[in-house]
């Protein structure tokens, strides 16, 4: 039942996550469709624009096709204030075009009031001090006024001009001033076909007088949500008819204004309204302006913008009116005329300058066309947008919970890298605008969800685990265990394990000898480094049962070297023993010797007990032989013994034969062996010593006495350590040899007690 409990809390903790990316995938999908719109997202996808956008104006290329005349502070403080006179305005305009040859004037300038004639000013002036003259100067106003009126000389000089005048489209239906140009069409000439465009409702426009005599396209960037100018429409609605942009209209007075037609993509229905170019034709031109919906073109900023960048050449409109320029840094070229001074305030923010210079807006308008540069949106982009986020939604949502947590950052590390690198390749080479940010926001909120939920419940099953397994194991076993907490449980199994033993002899005495807070300070400082010792070489400490200890190796972490690791912490807990004995000694303390078995076999290993009271121990015959062969280590004045499987299962450690035993609880005898250390630490003394023991038990057991006393009295000249064992054989064969066995005796000895 609790391994079915887990499989299905695994099941339904990746159901879960699986859930949850499905829910982002479903987010992200009504985003890309416009029924939950996210601003974060937005300005993300804006971001990601204009990181690329700055650096392709890194590295300005100027144009030299387009000429921006600065009404710059060194025009102001030349020519004077603005606005100025318009016999200057129209000196400037006839510099430029008949003298200097521009191809096209493009003022970036709204002239919204008649200029006041300072002449018929000076004439009512004098009306009124002196009535006398009334008639005479009456019989001269007309004169007086069509030498003074300074609007109808620059309107004269704008005839048959290429000059175009920017003006400015509102939402305001009762701001309605000035005049505006013609329009490029009307609405009723495209019959039943839709133009999806901005719409407008007013308009601020140059004075009549001027406006009838020259081009015009209006001036309109599309602001975003973030204050940034990156886009302009070429075309836009006013009332029923559609007008040009500044740009625009610019260009087209270069090109000798060829004729505009929205071109539609072909297949769809007349009411789709989205424009797939603008075509500028003339029997001179073919032009072909792709645009976005809303006939929107994107800006593609050259520099940082500004005089001294080099996207553009910028010169005083001093300096033209004054004659300085020469034909050939102007013929043939399109000038833009505008300002840079701090005073007049035409600046924009835009992506790479958040105090851009209007006019230069425009100039890389009119570049991007003539160069056939475009950064576009396309028509597919919101349905090539939707098949990505399913796909990336649906496969991240499914992989994630199956991952590791490596292969997850991966997987999400691969996802965003190749979607950032297909999305730049696109921009970059094929100039397409599509959006990434929903996207990558997608594979970070599942992979962080993914990592979170894996995290919290990572943590549980580390809780779990310590609160299993952390009384028996290592802290660095748990955290192991935690890992993958699946492979791991108290419930019980059948496995072959190594189990340890280990006692103080004569603690009876010992506790007699102290006081009892002694006693404690005495027991808990031996339990302590007896269990240091287990731990360190990767046991499982089962119990203490007074001054007793029990471990086990091989679970609940399975262990391949079990008997070994069990064994060197057996002659470690030895070696321990003598360095606590100094401790003990220097405390005016009784000292304290230690028996040690371990065995290797087949054991039950699990959460057992009662209802009352339960822990994770071992079980068995197995385990009953290593707690006899820790109850006899005594008999044999050995610090530890082990039995018969684990001698065979540890390879590099040399064992002495000590006897064949029939322990109590047992039908069968058993070979137990004393570790005498590594192959490496052995002496050559110790080995000879162990060949010559070898060869008194082999007579021992052929009873042939006389030769087994003779090889023990040899042999204990190497090993004179084991007095105990020493005494023990001899008084056996002292014995035998006076009172023979019987025939069937096998060497066996038989023990009767635990």
């Amino acid at each position: 039942m609790s391994t079915f409990k887990k499989s299905w809390r695994r099941i339904a903790g990746k159901a879960f996550r699986i859930g949850v990316g499905f829910s982002f995938t479903a987010i992200a999908l009504l985003h890309v469709l416009g029924f939950a719109p996210s601003d974060v997202v937005k300005r993300l996808d804006y971001l990601v624009y204009d990181v690329r956008l700055r650096a392709e104006a890194q590295k300005p290329e100027l144009d030299p096709r387009i000429v921006i005349v600065d009404i710059d502070e060194k025009s102001l403080g030349e020519v004077g204030r603005w606005p100025w006179s318009r016999d200057v305005v129209a000196k400037l305009v006839l510099e430029l075009t008949d003298r200097l040859g521009a191809a096209a004037v493009g003022f970036d300038i709204v002239f919204a009031e008649p200029q006041q004639s300072d002449a018929l000013l000076a004439l009512g002036s004098i009306l009124e001090s002196k009535p006398a003259l009334k008639s005479e100067l009456l019989s001269l106003e007309g004169q007086i006024t069509a030498e003074f009126d300074r609007d109808a000389q620059l309107a004269k000089v704008l005839t048959d001009r290429p000059v175009v005048l920017g003006y400015y489209l509102n939402q305001d239906a009762t701001a309605l001033s000035g005049a505006l140009p013609p329009a490029l069409f009307k609405k009723s000439q495209l019959g039943d076909l839709t133009l999806d465009s901005t719409s407008w409702q007013g308009y601020g426009g140059n004075i009549p007088v001027l406006q009838k005599n020259a081009e015009g396209g209006y001036f309109n960037p599309i602001v975003d949500e973030d204050g940034t100018v990156r886009s302009i429409p070429l075309l836009a609605q006013f009332n029923e008819a559609y007008y040009q942009s500044f740009a625009l209209g610019t260009l087209r007075r270069a090109l000798g204004n060829p004729q505009v037609i929205p071109v539609f993509p072909e297949g769809v229905p007349d009411d789709y309204g989205a424009v797939e170019l603008i075509a500028l034709r003339s029997p001179e031109v073919e032009l072909d302006i792709p645009v976005e919906r809303g006939l929107l073109t994107r800006v593609h900023f050259r520099a940082k913008g500004g005089p001294n960048v080099g996207g553009y050449r910028y010169v005083s409109a001093a300096d033209v009116l004054a004659g300085v320029l020469k034909p050939e840094d102007i013929e043939g070229r399109i000038v833009l005329v505008g300002t840079t001074a701090p005073g007049l305030l035409d600046l924009r923010s835009t992506p790479v300058n958040p105090a851009y210079p209007g006019v230069e807006v425009h100039a890389n308008v009119i570049s991007g066309m003539l160069d056939g540069i475009y950064k576009l949106r396309p028509e597919y982009s919101q349905g090539l947008l939707f098949i990505t986020v399913l796909a990336v939604g649906v496969v991240l949502s499914v992989m994630m919970p199956i991952l590791s947590a490596t292969w997850s950052l991966l997987v999400a590390f691969a996802v965003l890298v190749a979607s950032v690198a297909i999305n730049s390749v696109l921009y970059f080479q094929a100039g397409l605008v599509l959006p990434v940010a929903v996207v990558l926001l997608l594979v970070l909120a599942i992979f962080v969800f993914d990592v979170a939920y894996g995290y919290l419940a990572e943590s549980r099953s580390k809780r779990q685990m310590v609160d299993l397994f952390g009384e028996y194991v290592a802290p660095e076993l748990v955290s192991e265990m935690a890992s993958d907490p699946t492979r791991y449980s108290m419930e019980g199994e059948s496995r072959e394990l190594t189990v340890l033993f280990s006692d103080v002899r004569g603690f009876t005495t010992i506790s007699e000898s102290l006081k009892p807070n002694e006693l404690r300070e005495y027991i808990n400082e031996y339990l302590t480094v007896m269990s240091e010792i287990i731990r360190s070489h990767r046991g499982t400490l089962d119990k203490y049962i007074g001054d007793a200890i029990m471990a086990f190796w091989g679970a609940p972490i399975a262990d391949a070297e079990h008997a070994e690791l069990a064994t060197k912490a057996a002659i470690a807990m030895q070696e321990e023993a003598v360095r606590l004995n100094e401790r003990l000694l220097a405390r005016n303390w009784p000292t304290l010797a230690i028996g040690v078995g371990v065995n290797t076999g087949q054991m039950r290993v699990g959460d057992m007990g009662s209802k009352i009271r339960r822990a994770y121990t071992v079980m068995g015959d197995a385990v009953n032989l290593g707690s006899r062969l820790e109850g006899i280590t005594k008999t044999y004045g050995v610090g530890v013994i082990v039995g018969p499987q684990t001698k065979a299962a540890v390879s590099g450690m040399v064992f002495q034969e000590l006897d064949a035993v029939k322990v109590k609880g047992k039908n069968e005898p058993v070979f137990i062996y004393a570790p005498l250390g590594e192959h490496s630490a052995v002496t050559e003394q110790q080995l000879t010593g162990l060949r010559v023991w070898e060869t008194m038990l082999t007579q021992f057991k052929a009873q042939q006495w006389d030769a087994a006393l003779q090889s023990l009295h040899e042999w204990h000249g190497h090993s004179p350590e084991f007095n105990v064992l020493y005494d023990l054989y001899a008084a056996r064969i002292a014995y035998f040899k006076e009172t023979p066995p019987p025939e069937n005796w096998n060497g066996v000895t038989q023990f009767d007690t635990k």
